[in-house]
């Protein structure tokens, strides 16, 4: 879908879209807020546009400034919409995941390749309103997104070498996230179950975020900053609660910030 820009595109000069996650409600120090209406409600916050690493970098807070939105409450395509309106010409989301895996260690980075989405109810694409709803995509032709490869693979290129110039975390090229609804976390069982079907780390708001991208025709990629070992059966840790994540994410945080700002020079 061919998303319309806003009047003041152009002005603002955004080319890179960020999503900030869990306990990253902020990427830029000398931005403008931008208020922004899109025909599926506002986002979760104002965007915020400003120059980062010699690029205009449009900043969305995913669960809004003061973490308003539960996962599954995000208004997911308000926010997507939002950037694509502002003409950015990548997005790229960091997330919070739980580990599957006993060797992603806490504080590693992922940069994703595969998704398997196990959401429901969520408003999951802009092309299903009918034609008296007077939404975009309305009495239009059915739309069936392409979607075999959720992550585009030259953003993913970058945001791996830019993580592995750090000379920090340890950052793994690839790995399936599947997204759970939330907001509760997983029981051992689902835990047991996702990493028996070779499932790498489980989050909640991955989707529909990725789909909604490709829909608007903006390359994404997702940066998965480990917090937890999710249920914990797999290596004998504690089971994760919020203040854990939130724990890690505030130590972590800075590195997801630098790995944005070492990318976005060479982000398309």
């Amino acid at each position: 879908m061919e998303v319309p820009l806003d009047a003041r595109a152009r002005e603002l000069g955004a080319e890179i879209g960020v999503f900030g996650g869990s306990g990253f409600y902020d990427l830029l120090d000398d931005a403008d807020d931008v208020e922004l209406t899109t025909p599926f409600g506002s986002p979760a916050s104002n965007v915020r546009v400003g120059s980062l690493a010699g690029r205009r970098v449009a900043f969305v807070a995913r669960h809004g400034r003061s973490h308003e939105y539960a996962a599954h409450r995000v208004p997911f395509r308000a926010n997507v919409w939002a950037l694509a309106a502002l003409g950015v010409r990548s997005i790229v989301g960091p997330c919070s995941v739980g580990a599957l895996r006993a060797d992603l260690g806490i504080g590693d980075f992922v940069v994703l390749d595969q998704l398997v989405d196990r959401t429901q109810g969520r408003a999951g694409t802009f092309h299903d309103a009918g034609a008296a709803d007077g939404l975009p995509g309305s009495g239009g032709p059915v739309h069936h997104q392409p979607f075999a490869d959720p992550y585009d693979a030259e953003v993913r290129r970058v945001l791996v070498e830019a993580g592995r110039s750090m000379n920090g975390p340890s950052v793994h090229d690839g790995g399936t996230m599947v997204v759970i609804n939330g907001p509760r976390f997983s029981t051992r069982a689902e835990s047991r179950w996702y990493a028996a079907m070779g499932w790498d780390v489980v989050n909640m708001t991955g989707a529909p975020e990725a789909a909604l991208a490709a829909e608007a025709g903006v390359p994404y990629a997702s940066i998965a900053l480990v917090t937890d070992h999710d249920a914990g059966d797999h290596d004998g840790t504690e089971a994760v609660t919020m203040d854990a994540v939130m724990a890690v994410v505030r130590r972590n945080v800075d590195n997801v910030k630098r790995l944005i700002e070492t990318a976005v020079p060479h982000l398309p």
